[in-house]
């Protein structure tokens, strides 16, 4: 499957047009592979989008999706959920839809994702609950949160998957579906015409089919050139963190881990096992609920005490931990926060990247894990495992891509590369090598 970048040269070339790619990727979209992967399509109003677009613009009228919490003029925002369905339109698009767009990329759809955004399994009790692209005998999990993204990118139906990262809401389904997830620094990014879950942790990023078409997203949302110098792997320092990350691991997921570092090693990256104390402190830091139950509930109380029996009960359910977080709990959070990045950041200093695995498990089967309160004790364990490691990075106010490191017919795994804030051009430069080493 081609990515943005080979299909734009094909198309300047005269190989492909805007028309043709527009009616592959809706052919897909309406195909079972996208089933419950958009709620809300235009295919009609991106067919007219696509034959009047620029070639030569960085889009060249290729599709994108949004997820469903991003504004889009003139329609409701229900991000995921059955009780904002009736809400007004937005009188303009988000900031991230509108930059897509102006690069002249067409807005295909809505995609689905976990009512709120709140979960990594992507689940939806709504709008139903998209399957992975990777097995086709078993329906597993998308994960989420930006599970419709996911699938729109991982089966064709886009070349872009805009979303949102708040504890790996993008790195997750990218992981579990086998494409690129990039998780830039939030700050960088505009989060405004985002329905938020966390202010303090939410990221505007989005899921491509290769480290390339990461950067050119990137450039368009950020409003910013990457610096991606061609260092070869030789130059870099990596580290492994040991504790942690890989508690739970899954076999499957520690071979292609494994598999990946010794062809790294192979290709003349120095990669050094580092234990990361500070790790342990999280639970403790977090012990009152966090910066998404507090932020989350703020937003929420209103509309939870009118709608209340609306919400998925999973979800309300960790919203509703904010509802008792104290006003110096939450300020507490902040300092703690603050002062634990300042120590993880001069304990990584040394190093260029940290190598980890995205998440220590594969995908499991959505009957597994389905609406139900005989099936959320397991719904539960699935969730915190799936947002463990990528949450460290939100929590460090860092920068993270997951690239897909397994082998052919095997179930989809990621390789994380991350570092602290700012430091976003540096993972991507490093991203390049690594995932041409990998396809090697």
């Amino acid at each position: 499957m081609n990515d943005l970048q080979a299909t734009r040269l094909d198309l300047l070339a005269g190989g492909t047009d805007a028309r043709t790619e527009m009616e592959r990727a809706v052919g897909i979209a309406e195909s079972p592979a996208c089933a419950h992967a958009f709620t809300r399509t235009m295919f009609d109003e991106a067919r007219q989008a696509a034959a009047a677009s620029d070639p030569g613009s960085r889009l060249a009228g290729l599709a994108f999706t949004a997820k469903d919490l991003f504004d889009v003029e003139g329609q409701s925002t229900p991000a995921g959920s059955a009780v904002l369905g009736h809400a007004p339109a937005a009188i303009a698009d988000s900031p991230a839809v509108a930059r897509l767009r102006a690069a002249g990329g067409v807005l295909t759809g809505r995609t689905n994702m976990t009512e709120f955004a709140f979960s990594g399994v992507g689940v939806n009790p709504h709008h139903g609950t998209p399957s992975n692209v990777s097995d086709a005998a078993v329906p597993r999990i998308p994960g989420g949160s930006s599970s419709g993204a996911a699938i729109s990118v991982a089966s064709g139906a886009a070349f872009i998957g805009l979303g949102s990262d708040t504890g790996g809401s993008i790195r997750i389904p990218a992981a579990l579906n086998g494409i690129v997830g990039f998780k830039n620094t939030a700050r960088l990014t505009p989060a405004a015409g985002a329905l938020p879950l966390s202010t303090t942790l939410d990221t505007v990023c989005a899921m491509t089919r290769s480290v390339r078409d990461a950067i050119t997203a990137h450039e368009i949302l950020a409003a910013r050139r990457v610096t991606a110098g061609n260092a070869p792997l030789t130059a870099y320092r990596l580290a492994v963190v040991k504790n942690v990350f890989f508690d739970g691991i899954e076999a499957p997921v520690a071979a292609a881990f494994e598999r990946s570092l010794q062809t790294l090693r192979a290709a003349g990256a120095r990669i050094v096992e580092i234990e990361l104390p500070e790790l342990a402190e999280l639970a403790a830091i977090n012990t009152t609920g966090g910066f998404s139950a507090a932020e989350s509930y703020a937003w929420h109380r209103l509309l939870l005490e009118r709608s209340g029996a609306g919400y998925d009960p999973r979800v309300a359910q960790r919203i509703l931990r904010g509802a008792t977080m104290k006003a110096h709990e939450y300020i507490d959070l902040i300092n703690a926060r603050r002062n634990w990045i300042a120590r993880v950041e001069a304990a990584l200093a040394p190093f260029d990247a940290v190598l980890s695995p995205t998440v220590p498990i594969t995908a499991p089967p959505i009957a597994s894990v389905a609406p139900g309160a005989e099936r959320d004790e397991e719904f539960f364990r699935v969730n915190a495992l799936l947002l463990r490691n990528p949450s460290i990075v939100n929590m460090l106010d860092g920068c993270a891509i997951s690239l897909p490191c397994h082998a052919a017919g095997e179930l989809p795994v990621g390789l994380m590369l991350w570092h602290a804030a700012l430091h976003d051009d540096a993972i991507l430069a490093m991203a390049l090598q690594t995932e041409r080493a990998l396809q090697e």
